[in-house]
């Protein structure tokens, strides 16, 4: 059977033998691949590693670059304030890499990242990431090397490099296995285009503040109401701001 969750067979194969879940193999495509180093071993990220479900390779757009400087920008065509990120590198990276799977460039420009984007990233072979920096990148890396342009919203950061880490990490963990209990994804926002309801914890009063008495209640029945009713109104509360 396949996990609907992330791509990959699991289960038993028609030898008996368990079918284990192929290794999703991310690129990403940076000039600060230190950018990537702490983050990528905390949490799930590096527990899906380490569990050989998933590759990262962190790739330095400066290595392929043809002059002493190692210049990966330059002025852009027509003037303006600003420096504009050289197509040459991109192209030769991705090259190198042998990139089958979608090529995402990290844009402003870009249509916003969701959860639909998640499962389908996971479900993959390989996902490889672009990460702009300064003014601009060259707009033949996005009409002729990207296969899609994200954003994560309205706003611009520094470079690509956080946006590109929010991407990975709600790909990575869909993987079956990145996570102890799977129904975990299956409950969070977005997963069936709904907010997720709030949730509590111990103490059951703190500085005079109540949890809600049906948590408290131990009937399951009306919980899951009550979550499924909260999920709908918080949902429609975000479609009216």
């Amino acid at each position: 059977m396949t996990d609907p969750l992330a791509g990959g067979e699991i289960g038993v194969g028609k030898d008996g033998e368990m079918l284990v879940p192929r290794a999703l193999r991310i690129n990403i495509v940076t000039i600060f691949p230190e950018f990537f180093t702490g983050p990528l071993d905390l949490s799930i990220p590096a527990r899906a590693r380490d569990a050989g479900l998933v590759e990262y390779r962190v790739v330095d757009l400066r290595d392929f670059t043809h002059d002493r400087h190692r210049t990966v920008d330059d002025a852009p065509y027509g003037g303006g304030a600003g420096m504009v990120m050289k197509p040459g590198p991109f192209f030769e990276a991705v090259d190198s890499l042998g990139a089958s799977g979608p090529i995402v460039l990290m844009s402003a420009r870009g249509r916003q990242f969701s959860h639909r984007d998640a499962p389908r990233f996971s479900e993959g072979a390989d996902l490889t990431v672009l990460c702009g920096h300064y003014k601009d990148v060259d707009q033949r890396v996005a009409e002729f090397l990207a296969t899609e342009e994200l954003s994560l919203g309205d706003f611009v950061l520094s470079g690509g490099e956080p946006a590109a880490l929010a991407v990975i990490d709600a790909t990575v963990r869909l993987l079956p296995g990145a996570m102890s209990d799977i129904d975990r994804a299956r409950g969070d926002s977005f997963f069936d285009r709904e907010l997720s309801a709030p949730s509590y914890t111990r103490p059951p009063v703190f500085r005079g503040h109540s949890v809600p008495e049906v948590l408290l209640s131990g009937d399951h029945k009306r919980i899951a109401e009550w979550r499924e009713r909260e999920g709908k109104r918080l949902t429609e509360l975000r479609a009216k701001s």
